[in-house]
């Protein structure tokens, strides 16, 4: 589990830089920088639509983070093993406007 910072103010998930979905996916398979990495959870928030919760319904500081970023140097086996991760995306509408700012090339 990973302390999960969250920036991507339009996701129906985030509440106050934290994330009420339990669990988030990262893509970006071959990704050589951040920008090429992305939430793939993301799901924008819209007016008049209820927002998104999971079973635990409030955010959480920690999370468990999936993670297909093969080139990572914090990936292990699909599982972000970070302390802390960044999800940046301030006025993203979808997830590839999203990334995640914690990546580090091996």
């Amino acid at each position: 589990m990973a302390e999960l910072k969250c920036g991507a103010q339009n996701c129906t998930y985030n509440r106050s830089k934290l994330c009420c979905k339990g669990d988030i996916m990262v893509g970006g398979r071959h990704a050589g920088t951040s920008e090429d990495t992305c939430c793939e959870s993301f799901a924008e928030r819209r007016d008049g639509h209820e927002n998104f919760t999971s079973s635990i319904e409030h955010p959480s500081r920690l999370i468990s983070i999936d993670c297909e970023v093969s080139n990572c140097i914090y990936n292990n086996n699909y599982r972000c093993k970070a302390d802390h991760v960044d999800i940046r995306g301030g006025h993203a509408n979808r997830s590839a406007d999203t990334n995640c700012a914690t990546f580090m090339e091996r």
